[in-house]
């Protein structure tokens, strides 16, 4: 078994547990696609089980694919009958095997988020809420949210006359999707949860069938993930996860980091293996690292280490500006380009959406190659949602979300008022669009004629084709054929979006066995939320830190990090919300193999405004002698430049000459706005404003814990920090 070989003790002894559960603490770096790869080779090759009997769960089918390509290269054999994908995916394939247990029927549908929301704004018409009150967007979230913790409409609990409301409106909705035949993401695990719960046989043959039972990212499992694999895994089922609780970053989907706590309690793990060995980063990268996770609560604990040398330190910017840490960080870029670093091999990351944009600026200005990381994907075109809209319509004529998106376009004179008079005839008669739009003459019938003329043509046709008769009779390629002046770019662009969609389909047939039409719209919904990064150009990444999750790059960037940005303000609104910030910022610092920059600004405008904020304490928590202070960490703060002040936010008083007045603690201070200062009562805080004469001269500091308030220089006894 030469795939044993180069195993650090760690990593073999996970891959060869005898049949247990077991939790598996894989550090960033530290080879976690390994260990489970060489897992699965590993049982297989010794004879323990078959490929028939492993089920492998990942959060992405990229991830999928990349396990499967690297197990094709450990072992002789054929693995296709191993079941490995997302739960969604998962779920997907047992709902398909037992659609009438689960009772759907064959070919449901699977809707995206838009296409749900666009469902519930359709039934929320129908039922006359007032979407103001109720924002669509809202009780999408309740309803996934809800799903997601195994509730249904019955089930959650109501307190007030809006929730009750909500649940109405939820118990409608799941309704209309059985009527028509259609799941969205939640409901295919919930769905596939209560089809296991209820059906004993199907349980317990299952059970019988996976006798090992492997899940990657087990730190992002939500509630409702945890409780489907513990039915799946019976008295004689082994249990392996992987994870890691400091990497736990996604409890805004759902994911419970406490999983992996109940995990140990509720199958008995009788030994953790921790995989601290890293294998990306220099020492002073992990060092940091470690330094800052260690002040977070209920972690189960590991300390990552390398056999690489100590490396840089990490080096920190502290700019006057958001402007100037952006071109500070180009400047930087650019500087290391020349040196010979890739593009590509570089990363801003940063905590909000809302501080790409003057970073973007700076790049744009410098002419500096880019790619915002994470942007529209493929499958959530617009162009492709209407070409897959009538390729799900030719399935199941029953779909009214999907008619309603394709009924008018392209544009067939079919206006606002004949769509309200099928939807009032389908509500009373109690039927689909499609039932109604038959009654219908007129132009309603000519589409009617046409979508049965495409679903004959292409019944027997292989999906290239019947992709490339669809996008031809339907007359999308016509519509964007037909574009003229400034839409014309964008056209072009749209046509060989949809020609790339014929390539997709054809690269679909030469990978899977079941090349039905079925399978490829199921494939276009489980992918539309992966990324799709374009290929060969070499350009520098931007990018949220939850982005960068899974990601490395030889030099980053973490811009922002600030007091209320990095950590979010939003984060003390609950208990562990800064621990959890903490861990994102612990994903961030381990994305960086080589060379790694903290830089924070001391103005910033946010949303129209000119903010002062305090340094981030996630950089007091790294210690000093990891860090390279590019600007001097004291003169920094006391030298202040006029250009961080807009013409609509001045300074209010001449700055040369504040703070010699009585009392204020330190009388030679130069106090100004944007200085970091101390109080005794108040603690931490940051002058954002001065106003008065040499009498009656007074501050204006945002204090980290109890706000803003304003203070008389005389008596305020602040320390400069």
């Amino acid at each position: 078994m030469d795939f044993l070989s180069g195993l650090n003790p760690e990593q073999h002894a996970a891959v060869t547990l005898p049949k247990q559960s077991a939790l598996i603490l894989a550090g960033a770096g530290s080879g976690k696609t390994r260990v489970l790869t060489t897992r699965i080779a590993w049982l297989i090759s010794t004879g323990q089980v078959s490929p028939h009997g492993i089920l492998a769960v990942t959060f992405t089918n990229k991830a999928a694919k990349e396990m499967l390509l690297r197990l094709s290269t450990m072992l002789p054999i054929n693995i296709r009958g191993l079941w490995m994908g997302t739960f969604h995916g998962l779920c997907n394939r047992m709902l398909r095997a037992h659609h009438r247990e689960a009772m759907l029927p064959q070919t449901f549908q699977i809707l995206d988020s838009a296409d749900q929301l666009a469902a519930l704004k359709r039934l929320m018409k129908v039922l006359n809420v007032d979407d103001e009150k109720y924002p669509p967007r809202e009780i999408q979230n309740f309803i996934s949210n809800s799903k997601e913790q195994g509730l249904r409409a019955h089930e959650v609990e109501t307190f007030d006359p809006y929730t009750r409301r909500k649940v109405e409106i939820f118990a409608a909705y799941d309704e209309q999707c059985q009527r028509e035949g259609i799941v969205d993401f939640s409901e295919l695990l919930l769905r596939c949860y209560e089809l296991l719960a209820r059906n004993q046989l199907l349980r317990e043959h299952y059970q019988a069938r996976f006798h090992h039972i492997l899940v990657d990212e087990f730190q992002d499992t939500n509630r409702l993930q945890y409780q489907w694999l513990k039915l799946l895994t019976g008295q004689h089922n082994a249990l392996f996860a992987v994870g890691d609780d400091d990497q736990s970053i996604y409890a805004f989907r759902g994911a419970n980091v406490g999983n992996m706590q109940e995990l140990t309690r509720d199958f008995h793990v009788q030994n953790v293996i921790k995989l601290e060995q890293n294998y990306r980063s220099h020492a002073n990268i992990l060092d940091a690292a470690n330094a800052l996770i260690k002040n977070n609560r209920s972690r189960l604990g590991k300390n990552l280490w390398t056999s690489e040398n100590k490396g840089e330190p990490l080096r920190v910017y502290e700019a006057p500006t958001d402007a100037e840490e952006a071109r500070f960080i180009v400047d930087e870029v650019r500087q290391l380009n020349r040196e010979g670093i890739h593009l590509a091999e570089m990363a801003v990351l940063y905590r909000s959406n809302a501080q790409s944009r003057v970073i973007e600026h700076a790049l744009v200005s410098a002419g500096v190659a880019y790619r915002v990381y994470g942007g529209l994907r493929f499958f959530e075109r617009q162009e492709i949602k209407h070409a897959l809209a009538y390729l799900r319509l030719v399935q199941n004529f029953d779909d009214d979300n999907t008619l309603l998106r394709i009924i008018n376009f392209p544009t067939r004179g079919i206006g606002a008022r004949t769509i309200e008079q099928l939807q009032e005839t389908a509500r009373t008669q109690n039927v689909s669009l499609w039932q109604a739009a038959k009654q219908t003459g007129g132009k309603v019938t000519t589409f009617v004629t046409l979508i049965e003329m495409m679903a004959s043509a292409t019944k027997e046709l292989p999906l290239p084709e019947a992709i490339d008769h669809i996008l031809l009779h339907s007359r999308l390629l016509v519509h964007y054929q037909n574009e003229t002046g400034i839409k014309q770019r964008e056209a072009q662009e749209r046509l060989e979006n949809l020609n790339e969609l014929i390539n997709a389909a054809t690269l679909f047939v030469h990978e899977n066995e079941d090349d039905s039409l079925t399978s490829f719209l199921t494939h276009a919904a489980l992918e539309s939320g992966e990324s799709q990064a374009e290929a060969n150009v070499d350009a520098l990444h931007l990018m949220t830190v939850h982005s960068s999750k899974g990601l490395e790059f030889h030099t980053v960037f973490i811009g922002g990090l600030e007091e209320g940005l990095f950590p979010h303000h939003n984060s003390r609104m609950a208990d562990t919300g800064v621990d959890e910030e903490r861990r994102l910022m612990y994903v961030a610092i381990t994305r960086a193999r080589r060379r790694l920059y903290l830089t924070f600004a001391q103005s910033r405008m946010l949303h129209g405004q000119v903010n002062y904020n305090l340094m981030s304490n996630f950089l007091r928590e790294l210690p000093e002698e990891l860090l390279h202070w590019i600007t001097p960490r004291i003169t920094a703060r006391n030298s202040f430049s006029s250009s961080a002040y807009s013409s609509a936010h001045p300074p209010s008083i001449n700055m040369e000459g504040l703070g010699r007045g009585k009392g204020i603690g330190a009388q030679n201070a130069p106090w100004h706005i944007s200085q970091a200062v101390h109080h005794a009562k108040f603690g931490e805080g940051v002058i954002v404003n001065i106003e008065g004469g040499d009498s009656d001269l007074r501050v204006q500091v945002n204090f980290r814990t109890t706000g803003t308030k304003w203070l008389a220089l005389e008596y305020a006894k602040l320390t400069p920090l």
